[in-house]
């Protein structure tokens, strides 16, 4: 019988084992190295789509600021084209009550409006009785009117005694931010949110809701309303005024009848007349005015707003009294034709 043969011993030599682990690990590496690299690739990517984006918004944005700053200029234009050509028959200026007009500009549009100053309630002059009516018109309640009403009068008046509803230095100090009551007349609109009452939703309106700041100023300096170009919602807070003869007077001023205004109000005439000045547009044209213009581009529904106040002054002269960009665009309708 033939010998058993002995078993050979299969195994790996300590240099093969090395060669493997080496192998091994290179591959890890290599995956480690993909997987980094990917990730700064994405990275990369995410951070270019981002930056990209960025510079597109803001340039859209720049454009809209550009589209508003020369809706300015061409609202200041209509004005001096109103006062040269007021007289001619069929002449197509501007509206002077804050009514919006469209302008078309390559790939965007701006929305303009006029307004009178003479034809707003300035703040500083104009009686309570007129400030009130106009909150309630705007939908603000009662018991808020009351210390709205009560506070701006405290915060002009020069004594440290409140009203009934209103605010001096022992309120507004033990606020979480303090400061003192002004006792001095309001220098700009936006100086009413430190007024108590005051909020920003009531200021600038909310939602397509107009604001108070649309029809309040501080440079008539009359204390009177002009009819003849007043808004629909200031000419309803005049003591006396009805809806059917605010219908009337914008009927009549559509026409381009001003002389005619007076008989509209019949009987109730007397009791506005303390409040009311009936001045149609004139050649020399109005003395101060509020333009508002809103960029936009496309069809993007959000604009860029500028509100600006001019007063026109001798030999074509144009003196800014006030100035704001951006400016809440609540007020300016994108729907305008």
């Amino acid at each position: 019988m033939p010998k058993d043969r002995p078993l050979k011993t299969i195994g790996f030599s300590k240099s093969a084992l090395l060669a493997g682990s080496e192998e091994g690990i290179a591959l890890l590496m290599t995956i480690w190295v993909l997987t980094i690299l990917t990730v700064i690739v994405l990275s990369f990517s995410y951070m270019t789509r981002t930056e990209l984006s960025a510079s597109l918004t803001f340039r859209h944005e720049a454009e809209k600021k550009l589209l508003a700053e020369s809706g300015i200029e061409r609202g200041i234009m209509e004005v001096f084209y109103r006062m040269q050509n007021l007289s001619s028959e069929g002449n197509d200026a501007w509206k002077m009550d804050g009514t919006p007009e469209r302008v078309e500009a390559e790939d965007g549009y701006i929305i303009i409006s006029l307004t009178d100053e003479s034809g707003k309630v300035d703040i500083n002059t104009t009686p309570e009785v007129i400030l009130r009516n106009l909150l309630g018109n705007l939908g603000v309640k009662l018991e808020d009117i009351d210390i709205i009403a009560d506070s701006i009068m405290d915060w002009k008046d020069a004594d440290d005694l409140h009203r009934l509803h209103g605010a001096e230095n022992e309120y507004y100090m033990s606020l979480p931010n303090p400061y003192k009551s002004k006792n001095a007349n309001i220098e700009t609109l936006e100086e009413l949110l430190l007024i108590r009452g005051v909020t920003p939703e009531i200021l600038y309106g909310n939602g397509g809701k107009k604001g108070i700041i649309d029809f309040l100023t501080v440079s008539s300096k009359t204390g009177k309303i002009n009819v003849s170009i007043a808004p629909k919602e200031v000419l309803l807070a005049i003591p006396g005024m009805s809806t059917e003869i605010a219908d009337a007077i914008f009927a009549q001023r559509e026409a381009g009848l001003y002389s005619g205004i007076q008989g509209l109000m019949g009987q109730a005439y007397s009791a506005m007349a303390p409040f009311i000045v009936i001045a149609g547009p004139s050649a020399s044209g109005p003395a101060t005015v509020s333009i508002t213009a809103a960029g936009y581009k496309g069809t993007e529904k959000g604009g860029y707003a500028i509100r600006a106040v001019v007063s026109i002054e001798g030999n074509n002269q144009v003196k800014y009294l006030y100035y704001k960009s951006p400016a809440e665009n609540n007020h300016v309708s994108d729907s305008a034709n």
